[in-house]
Formats: structure tokens, sequence, C-alpha cells
């Protein structure tokens, strides 16, 4: 194949895994233009010495000088990525790379930009992790309107720009195909196997379910709001503060008619809506001139131009 492929797999402290998984993208991608880009998150251990002893001509590594995290780890990884085609997958062996000639396959003939692997008969814990991905991906499908099944299956085949833009920070890795649709990238799935961990131990527990969530939030203000924030921020604050002017005034008219209204629950109530519907209608004009600020600073634009066509 011409095309070149680019694997970016983010590692750490997997030093028993290094050799393995180089042998089996080498036999997964022979006959390839492919190489292997580790992403090395501040290991401890031995996994750096080992990528350089076992490493080929294919293989290059991308090495932090402490530990940033999953999504810093693959940004990095990928921004050195020269393929025309970025695979991601993940470094415990788990993903199989020989799902990875089939996913590009699929990719190229039905034209997407993106292909999510869907991981079948999962090795994994039920409790621990099948049932909170389950929900996770549930929650994620519901409220972004991106209908995949697998949402933390690391293996996936992108085309090149879609991504070398992702805006991938913080921890959103999980959020992938959301931030290849804001793109308008074209995005399908495909059942890939999944094997259970062998050396080493998992990164992952109960904890990230939080993060998720938080996160999950951010994903919903970028699809929705991102570009128009006042819509979320002046529409709520508008309506509190309405609220608020609708009760005080009927505190006014029961004043005026000689009633006691001091102390009263719903004085109290009427102010605190008028104040924090000010307070929303502010942050939304602040936020309006941050997100301006934001593409104008840096020459970005709120839309992407997918093809200029001139004719002769």
């Amino acid at each position: 194949m011409s095309k070149k492929v680019s694997l970016v797999i983010p590692v750490v402290n997997e030093e028993d895994n290094i050799e393995p998984m180089i042998q089996a993208i080498r036999e997964a991608m022979n006959g390839w233009n492919y190489e292997i880009v580790f992403a090395d998150d501040g290991s401890s251990d031995e996994t750096v010495d080992n990528i350089k002893k076992f490493a080929d001509i294919n293989v290059k590594a991308v090495i932090f000088n402490k530990n940033y995290g999953q999504t810093t780890a693959m940004a990095g990884g990928i921004a050195k990525a020269g393929g025309d085609y970025i695979v991601t997958l993940d470094g415990d062996l788990q993903n199989d790379p020989a799902d990875i000639p089939a996913m590009i396959a699929k990719l190229e003939e039905e034209g997407l930009d993106v292909v999510a692997g869907v991981r079948i008969k999962r090795q994994d814990g039920m409790f621990l992790k099948k049932v909170p991905s389950k929900i996770a991906n549930a929650m994620i499908r519901r409220l972004t309107g991106v209908y995949l099944h697998d949402y933390g299956c690391t293996l996936k085949v992108f085309k090149k720009d879609i991504a070398k833009n992702l805006g991938l920070y913080g921890e959103l890795h999980r959020f992938i195909p959301v931030l290849a649709q804001l793109q308008g990238a074209k995005l399908d799935e495909m059942p890939v196997r999944h094997h259970a961990r062998i050396h080493g131990k998992s990164k992952y527990g109960l904890g990230r379910t939080f993060k998720v969530i938080s996160d999950l939030i951010l994903m919903v203000f970028f699809q929705k709001y991102l570009q128009k924030p006042m819509h979320l921020f002046g529409v709520a604050g508008i309506a509190l503060f309405l609220l608020g002017m609708l009760i005080n005034g009927y505190l006014l008219t029961l004043k005026i008619m000689g009633e006691d209204i001091w102390g009263r629950p719903m004085l109290i109530l009427g102010i605190t809506l008028l104040l924090g519907g000010i307070q929303l209608i502010t942050i939304g004009i602040v936020a309006e001139l941050v997100v301006r600020t934001y593409f104008e600073s840096q020459n970005k634009t709120t839309y992407r131009v997918k093809e200029v066509f001139v004719g002769k």
C-alpha cells in the first residue's frame, strides 16, 4: 500500500508489553507502509529502554518528562505521526493490530473519515469495567447524538486531517468521536477483537466515572454552545431575571397594599433569582468575548472548508 499508516500508542509502565506489541504489529502490517509512534507518558519502569531495545526502522517514540495523562500522550503521538492514516490503540495488547487492515479497508471503501472499534467479547471485569462502560456509553450517545456503541475502545482509524485537528487536551480522549463529529467527520464503527491483559496493571478504575461525567458536560457545551455561549447563559439568565421581577413585582404590590413583606422567603427567592439572572447574562457576554478572542487571536474560523472548486 502506498499510503503510510501511523500507529500511535500511548504507554506508561508497559515494559513487558513493548516487545510483543512491536512483533504483533509487524505481523499485522506486513506489506504495509507503516510507522509505530510510542508516546511514553512518564514511565518509571523499563518501558523506554525496551522501546529503544526492540525498535526497528519503523519505530519511533515521543518521551515525556513526566506523566501528563492519556489524552496528552495521544496528542503528542499524533503530532509526531507522519502517516496518511493515523491509528490509535492501547499499549496493553488488549487491542489486536490484526484488525487494522480491515478497518482501513472499510474507511476507504465507504469514504469515511473515522472508523471506531467496538470490542466484542470484552475480556474485562463485569462490575469494574463493563457495567460502568455501558452506562457511560449510553449517556454519551443520548446527550451528544453521536451513536457509537463503544466510546472506551482506543482502537480507531482516522484520516490524517481529522486526527491532526482533534484539539485533544485534558481527559477528552474518551470523546474523540464527538470531537471528530464537530469537524464534520463521517464516522462508522466495526467489531474488533479484545484480549485479556497479560502483563502489567490497568491504569483505570471506577474513579474515572466522575471524570467522564464532567467531560461529557463539556462536550455537550462544545457541540451546542461553543460558538454561541450567549444562547445558553443568556436564555437562562433572562428566564431567571424575569421570574425574579415577577416575584418582586408581586411583593411590591403587597407592600403598597399595606402588608409586611420583610423577611418572607419569597422576597429572598425573588432577589436571588434577579441577581442570578443578571450574573448569568453577564457570564454570557464575557463568554462571547472569550470565544471571539479564541478564534480571532489565532486566525481560526468558526467553520471548516472541505473543498474549494474553481470552474474552467
